[in-house]
Order: C-alpha cells, then sequence, then structure tokens
C-alpha cells in the first residue's frame, strides 16, 4: 500500500443563516479511513469495493459523528451525518447541525484519525458571513475554540 508523507484532513463549517445550520465537509485520504476504520470495527474495510456497503455506511457514521463534536455558545450540538462521496485518493463527508440561532463562539472537537496516525494533523475553516476563522487538531490538542464576529 502507498503511503503518503503527510497526514491531514480538511473541514469546512458553514454557518447557514437561511436554515440556522452548520454545514460541515470534512475530506480525508480515504485510504487513512480505511485504515482507522478497520482499527475501530476489527474488520478488513474496504472504501472503494466494499463487501456489504450498507456495513460500512453505518462504520462510517459512527466514527464521523463520534470524532467531530461541536459546542456553540457553551452547548453541545447535535450533529447528523448526511453520506460521503470519494474524489481521486480523498473522500468528503458531510453533516449538519440541529437548527441554532447565530453562534457567537464555536468549540471544535476534531479527533479524526488521531488515535491511528501520530502526526496526523485536522485543519478546520469555520465560516460564518462568509469570514473564515481557523484552527488546527492534533494528537496533543484535540479542540479549541474560535470567537465568530
Amino acid at each position: 500500500m502507498e503511503t503518503h508523507p503527510f497526514f491531514i484532513s480538511l473541514t469546512d463549517m458553514v454557518y447557514n443563516e437561511n436554515r440556522q445550520q452548520i454545514e460541515i465537509a470534512q475530506k480525508i485520504f480515504w485510504n487513512d479511513m480505511e485504515t482507522s476504520l478497520t482499527i475501530a470495527s476489527g474488520k478488513q474495510v474496504n472504501f472503494l469495493k466494499p463487501e456489504d456497503p450498507k456495513l460500512l455506511e453505518s462504520l462510517i457514521k459512527e466514527y464521523i459523528l463520534e470524532n467531530n463534536k461541536l459546542e456553540v455558545d457553551g452547548k453541545k450540538l447535535k450533529l447528523t451525518y448526511l453520506g460521503y462521496e470519494i474524489e481521486e485518493d480523498a473522500a468528503w463527508f458531510y453533516m449538519e447541525s440541529e437548527k441554532i440561532p447565530e453562534p457567537f463562539e464555536v468549540t471544535i472537537y476534531n479527533t479524526i484519525l488521531l488515535d491511528d496516525f501520530p502526526t496526523q494533523q485536522n485543519i478546520v475553516n469555520f465560516y460564518k458571513n462568509r469570514k473564515p476563522k481557523s484552527l488546527i487538531t492534533r494528537k496533543d490538542k484535540i479542540s479549541g475554540t474560535l470567537e465568530l464576529d
């Protein structure tokens, strides 16, 4: 199996004022995700040709929701997993939050792949009113808080 020299994920979170929800798109190298899902489930996971697509979907959903948590203005948010799509060597995973009023402070917990890849870094961009704020999570810093304008 080919490995790549760096371990990184990218998460974009957008507060959609019209829908009053945070929309989340997370880009992860699918071969790293395959490794983490295999370790988590104890079953060999094949992302591109799953033996059981429903099982893969449920493993992904559980993993994504377990490793992404949000607090807005001190309140834990419920996230809903929407699905994924594969794009070359990465996959995009989609989530959305429950309806919330305009957020002013968001605490983001992102532990994607951190247990299985010691050098993993997760870049998170949060957009409100089209203005981005960013943070990075890694093994020794699994969360961060952003003050939003």
